[in-house]
């Protein structure tokens, strides 16, 4: 083991920001198991490759799977080839769409690519659940689905409302918690890992390697993490989400733009300072001993430089700094080149530009008054340009572009 930590150190970091453990003392077993053995536990937390940009509420997990490594314990980044060719259905009012062998494969080298800014390459083992998956046969896969009826599937939130709302439900969707669990079976996992709206998944494993005489997992699932409106889940969708493939100067300045209240759920669930110090920097806060922009700040540096390094952090923050306290502009602005004559839809010349990530996202930005040119704002969506000579081009506070019309 890596760490020679008390019982109390462990679970104190083990159980932070945790929402649900099952059960307590099984973990406590097992980790006074693996300091007496020598024998690190088997980790695991699963992930379908079908959405390969992650941001920061995804790495609330990686960042849990991140703790048991600095324990010694051994960590399964389990990417779910077999499964993502099903399509996870938690949460879906409808049948997800399935990826093909190809996209699955795309995504998956993009996943390992990016969570490997958090975990120790050298000390994870990346597993593809169809290396087991793809070699049940089908009276084993007719075995597997023995193990639940339909009764208990339809306990599921999800399933029920769809289920009482006359939506139609595909048999292979009932498989996807049984193929969940038998990932566990296969790997003899310790500890799985999973978001708050995977504990139906998580606790089958357990059911089905009690039925095949293993010692069942401990499960522990992580809350979803609010993104920067502090109201809804952190989400691309929204519009509220730090990518962490994401500039460092748009990583750094996004953290600032965190109320206060928020920042201290963002030090729990994602910072590598300890609790204690966490706590001390609340009550210095709260009683006026430091402003709140320093430990934010803080905070946007430790996250800034998580994903690009310190030197890009030290520079994201001088940067900001120049930009916005003093009301400057970049050292460094990106170019882009458009063909001149005639005019340009300006959503699709802000996409073009990289400065958003779609001509909806584009529009929305024109609505919501966050898109300037030359200094002055545009709200049209529709809005177009004559494209000849030269424009700077801001979105929000932190992106520009120069567009060259040649």
């Amino acid at each position: 083991m890596t760490e020679a930590r008390s019982m109390e150190q462990q679970l104190e970091l083990l159980l932070r920001g945790v929402v649900d453990c099952v059960l307590r003392d099984e973990l406590v077993a097992k980790l006074q198991r693996s300091q007496q053995t020598g024998v690190p536990l088997r980790v695991k937390a699963g992930f379908d490759p079908t959405a390969p940009d992650l941001h920061l509420g995804h790495t609330v997990l990686i960042q849990k799977m991140k703790h048991f490594q600095e324990l010694g314990h051994d960590i399964y980044f389990l990417i779910g080839d077999f499964t993502g060719m099903i399509g996870d259905p938690t949460g879906k009012s409808e049948t997800r769409k399935a990826l093909t062998v190809e996209q699955v494969a795309e995504n998956a080298e993009s996943y390992k690519a990016q969570v490997f800014k958090i975990l120790d390459p050298q000390r994870t083992r990346v597993v593809f659940n169809s290396s087991w998956l793809s070699k049940l046969s089908s009276t084993e896969m007719i075995q597997l689905a023995s193990q639940l009826t339909v009764a208990r599937m339809l306990e599921r939130d999800d399933f029920r409302k769809r289920f009482e709302g006359g939506r139609p439900i595909s048999i292979h969707e009932f498989l996807y918690p049984l193929i969940q669990g038998y990932d566990s079976v296969a790997l003899q996992a310790d500890v799985e890992l999973g978001g708050t709206d995977q504990l139906f998944n998580l606790l089958m494993g357990r059911d089905l390697q009690r039925s095949r005489g293993q010692e069942p997992q401990v499960v522990l699932t992580t809350p979803l993490l609010e993104g920067l409106d502090g109201v809804n889940k952190m989400s691309k969708s929204l519009g509220n989400y730090i990518g962490i493939s994401e500039s460092a100067d748009d990583i750094y300045g996004k953290t600032l733009s965190l109320s206060d209240e928020l920042m201290f759920r963002y030090f729990t669930l994602l910072s590598d300072l300890d609790s204690q110090s966490i706590t001390g920097l609340e009550g210095q806060v709260a009683r006026g001993e430091i402003h709140p922009m320093a430990v934010k700040k803080q905070l946007a540096r430790e996250l800034t430089a998580r994903f690009h390094g310190p030197a890009a952090a030290t520079a994201a923050e001088e940067n900001f700094a120049r930009v916005f306290s003093r009301g400057g502009l970049p050292d460094e602005i990106a170019e882009h080149r458009h063909p001149a004559g005639g005019e340009v839809v300006l959503a699709n010349l802000l996409v073009e530009a990289n400065l958003v990530s779609s001509t909806s996202e584009g529009r929305r930005m024109l609505s919501q008054g966050a898109v300037t040119v030359d200094g002055a704002k545009v709200t049209e969506v529709q809005a177009r340009l004559v494209a000849e000579g030269e424009i700077l081009v801001k979105v929000g506070k932190r992106r520009f572009c120069r567009v060259l019309f040649s």
